[in-house]
């Protein structure tokens, strides 16, 4: 018996729009009782008061509600991301995994796990407490997903919490301080301790060298395999491991690039190439169908300078530089792989270099 993992890549017209999920449940091609995650793209301001997260994960319950019982569904990890500047398209991923009878194949397969969190108090959010409790989360992660080596991690996904009013004053209520009062900079915090947890886990930083560390500050401290991204709707920390296993069978893999800035796609296009597709830029229409997942990280740096030029996105004060970042990001992706169906993230404190983020790619190959 091995499992082998399913992606879906499934378009919506707004944030409550699981008529394309009930329709893959309704033919069979998703089986509820396999789903282990669903990522999302909601075309809210990705912000503290983007409710757009919240909605979309309320909805994804209530549909799949009929078919799972309460403690099934929620074990079932929903991380969605706010924000489609751009054209960025609108769209969940809908990842399974499926018992089968079917011998591992020649090669690695795509292997996927998840875990959530305890909820974290207000006063560990951005701190040491917060880098530990991730580092534990992912390493039991790789444990579900059956990963035991942290080299064969591509991609670890997080959702995670924020600071809110209610929050903070409940914080303080309590006798406890907290790492800022500014909503807005919380999240900033939260997912930098958390991708610092992944680097952690992944032995990509120290320990004790992430638990010194000036969140947002120190940014030669990052892990090349950690997305996060904070929300309102949650207090605890959903876990998404994605990567490679010879325990696992089928078509799919997954393989990762770090971008060193917002419009270097080279180390993208080499990945593309290590999972089989041709070296020409956009991906010729007759191949875009098995590239199933782009994920990507993305920030406007803190030098204000990309590649020597000046750039505004952080002297914006309309807008968050995050929404600046993930439509440029979301731009040269798409020019290179032929689509704006893209999962792009805001935000990406100690993801990546200062400036740059990390991609994860899911393709099919031709052979499994």
């Amino acid at each position: 018996m091995t499992r082998q993992a399913r992606v879906h890549r499934l378009s919506m017209r707004g944030p409550d729009d699981v008529a394309p999920l009930a329709a893959a449940i309704a033919a069979g091609r998703v089986v509820p009782g396999a789903i282990v995650a669903i990522l999302g793209k909601t075309e809210g301001n990705g912000c503290v008061n983007d409710f757009t997260r919240a909605f979309a994960v309320a909805s994804l319950r209530a549909a799949l509600a009929p078919h799972l019982a309460p403690a099934a569904l929620g074990g079932v990890a929903m991380v969605m991301s706010g924000g489609t500047e751009g054209a960025l398209a609108p769209h969940m991923l809908v990842l399974e995994a499926i018992e089968t009878d079917a011998p591992p194949g020649a090669m690695p397969a795509l292997a996927i796990g998840a875990v959530r969190t305890p909820a974290l108090a207000a006063a560990d959010l951005g701190g040491p407490r917060q880098i530990a409790m991730v580092a534990d989360g992912v390493a039991a992660a790789m444990a579900a997903a059956g990963i035991a080596d942290p080299a064969d991690v591509h991609f670890v996904q997080i959702k995670c919490p924020l600071l809110t009013s209610a929050r903070i004053a409940a914080a303080r209520a309590a006798g406890e301080s907290v790492a800022t009062t500014d909503t807005l900079k919380s999240m900033g915090l939260s997912r930098g301790a958390s991708a610092l947890g992944v680097a952690v886990a992944l032995g990509e930083v120290e320990r004790a060298r992430a638990a010194a560390a000036r969140i947002g500050g120190d940014v030669d401290l990052w892990s090349a395999r950690a997305s996060t991204s904070a929300g309102v709707e949650l207090d605890d920390h959903e876990i998404v491991v994605l990567g490679m296993s010879a325990a696992w069978s089928g078509p799919l893999a997954v393989d990762h690039a770090v971008m060193t800035d917002q419009i270097d796609v080279a180390p993208v296009a080499a990945a593309l190439r290590r999972l089989g597709f041709s070296a020409s830029s956009p991906i010729p229409t007759g191949e875009r169908d098995r590239l199933v997942a782009l994920l990507a990280k993305a920030e406007a740096g803190t030098s204000g300078r990309l590649r020597d030029r000046r750039h505004t996105m952080l002297e914006d004060s309309d807008l968050s530089s995050t929404r600046h970042a993930r439509a440029f990001v979301a731009g040269a992706l798409a020019g290179l792989v032929g689509h704006a169906e893209i999962f792009v993230s805001g935000g990406a404190e100690h993801q990546g270099p200062d400036g740059g983020g990390p991609v994860a790619l899911i393709a099919r190959r031709d052979t499994p």
